[in-house]
């Protein structure tokens, strides 16, 4: 079994032009005073990070790894979710993507998406010259506007979605591969790859890629009302990356699952700081654990109520309680009587 690395960060939810979250190497040092060992970083933003220089060099990726390491911290993944996001857009929200892209391609679609891969490419590449092993995206969403099989969806229109996404994304998946990173799609409402099933789907349209691979956060799947602990035991080969993040579901007689267009505080499934919602993250961590986990704990905040800077300094403890230093003997060892074939087979009456 392996131990778990961890606590990290992700930075999206803090980068910002007031300091410390306006530069890298302040961001980093408030990190790492609450105790994070890892960031994971957005590649979209320039306060923390260059995506251009690092998908060409890796003298710009030795230096870039060189000032966290000043704070005693590494980059543990890239993430490209807002990028991924426009691989692949349903028209009817085109203009509330378009904001995700510089302005030169907001409008146009195609030259958008065009755009959109290039930039999972080279977060691909900037992986590969930090030494990273795993990156992570949205899959995008031509389905999602269908999700609710009201009116009757046609004939093969989810069979024609999946492989329209797989037709994308096979392309990036042989990038990644070439590259030796492993792509994580994360399992998100809103997207077309939001549960098991939708994961099955495009992993059938991929041809069972070896480099796709899962970000497994189960504030998802609370909101969903779907076994977050199955899921590991299905899924687990593919699960790559984690995001530590907790919700809670609290349905009544006025909302439920779909959340009634209300605002995040008010709707029945919610996020939540680590240790204030409903997930079993103990179960998590030992599942995790017996799985061989080869990644990350990485603390996504994401809360409804509480302020961000608290469920950092309280995420970050929270993690390094939950993270379990896997046993390097059994414990029953003591009572070991040696491993002989010859007594083996006389106490199975063999002989």
């Amino acid at each position: 079994m392996k131990t778990i690395q961890g606590p990290a960060i992700f930075l999206a939810q803090y980068m910002a032009d007031e300091p410390p979250f306006d530069r890298l190497e302040t961001a980093a040092a408030w990190a790492a005073g609450l105790g994070f060992r890892g960031l994971q970083i957005p590649t979209w933003d320039a306060r923390a990070f260059d995506l251009d220089q690092a998908a060409e060099s890796r003298d710009w990726c030795e230096d870039f790894r060189g000032r966290l390491a000043e704070h005693g911290l590494v980059p543990t993944e890239l993430s490209t979710h807002l990028q991924g996001q426009l691989v692949a857009v349903h028209p009817a929200y085109d203009l509330l993507f378009d904001g995700f892209a510089p302005e030169a391609v907001r409008g146009n679609p195609a030259a958008r998406t065009e755009w959109a891969v290039d930039q999972v490419r080279k977060s691909l590449r900037a992986s590969r010259n930090l030494g990273l092993q795993a990156s992570v995206t949205f899959s995008g969403a031509l389905l999602w506007p269908y999700f609710y099989p009201w009116p009757q969806r046609p004939a093969g229109l989810v069979e024609e979605g999946f492989a329209e996404l797989a037709r994308r994304w096979k392309p990036l998946l042989d990038e990644a591969e070439e590259c030796g990173v492993d792509l994580c799609f994360e399992i998100h409402p809103g997207e077309d790859l939001h549960d098991g099933a939708t994961w099955e789907r495009f992993l059938d349209a991929v041809g069972g890629h070896p480099r796709a691979s899962i970000l497994y956060d189960p504030s998802h799947f609370v909101l969903q009302a779907l076994d977050y602990l199955q899921f590991l035991d299905l899924y687990h080969e593919r699960i790559k990356m984690f995001h530590v993040k907790d919700a809670e579901f609290r349905p009544d007689g006025r909302v439920g699952a779909y959340g009634g267009y209300l605002s995040w505080g008010e709707r029945a499934g919610r996020f939540r700081s680590l240790g204030d919602g409903q997930i079993d993250f103990k179960a998590i961590f030992t599942r995790l654990a017996r799985y061989d986990f080869p990644g990350w704990a990485v603390l996504e905040w994401e809360c409804a109520y509480k302020d961000s800077q608290v469920g950092a300094a309280e995420g970050a403890r929270f993690i390094q309680e939950h993270i379990i230093q896997v046993a390097e003997r059994s414990f029953d060892d003591f009572a070991a009587s040696g491993v002989d074939r010859e007594t083996n087979r006389r106490v199975l009456g063999l002989d």
